[in-house]
């Protein structure tokens, strides 16, 4: 008698947009260190198969609109995580940028953003680092706005720990998963010892 094995289904993959925003990194006149630093975090941290779609880009409103756009209606992505262009400077325009394509605001991940960045420097006061999701022909996408130096960038994923692994303030990643979860996405588990993905007990698989 043949013994029938019974295969478990492989987890969907999640398609994320990595878009670097620097006037001088797209020129080619300073090397690129913000889609590295989201490749490595996500490498890192996420247990669920996922892709990539990276996008390097200036400074520009108009190009961040069309990059954003491009990647969810287009590329499919169903989160797209951008760094560079959020603080007070004249052309730190990627808030404005999000905003016009994804006008459905997500104040929270701006919020916690800040308090993880105020743990190291008094200037994270300055930045505007927003969420929102985008409605496409297909689904719906979730564009969050990060820092632009990299060491802020998984700061603000990860949370602050304290010297024995406890989480002191919680990193924005932890409400990432569900919130996917919530507006159609596929399911998303993380790797426990970098970040805890939190659903409530109806939600889990």
């Amino acid at each position: 008698m043949t013994q029938m094995t019974l295969e478990l289904p492989t987890p969907e993959a999640i398609k994320i947009g990595l878009v670097s925003i620097s006037d001088r990194a797209s020129a080619g006149t300073y090397e690129d260190k913000g889609i590295p630093a989201l490749r490595d975090w996500l490498n890192k941290a996420l247990a669920t198969p996922w892709q990539e779609e990276a996008r390097l880009i200036p400074d520009d409103r108009a190009t961040i609109e069309r990059t954003l756009i491009d990647l969810c209606d287009n590329a499919g992505c169903q989160l797209v995580l951008t760094t560079g262009g959020t603080g007070p400077a004249p052309r730190d325009v990627t808030p404005e940028a999000t905003l016009a394509v994804a006008p459905k605001l997500m104040p929270g991940f701006g919020e916690q953003m800040r308090q993880v960045s105020l743990h190291f420097v008094p200037t994270a006061i300055l930045s505007r680092q927003i969420a929102a999701i985008r409605e496409t022909p297909s689904g719906s996408t979730l564009i969050i706005n990060l820092p632009g130096q990299p060491k802020a960038v998984a700061e603000t994923l990860e949370g602050v720990k304290d010297a024995d692994g406890r989480q002191v303030v919680h990193g924005i990643f932890a409400a990432v998963p569900y919130c996917i979860d919530l507006i159609g996405g596929p399911y998303i588990e993380t790797v426990e010892t970098v970040i805890k993905a939190f659903r409530p007990k109806s939600a889990k698989r």
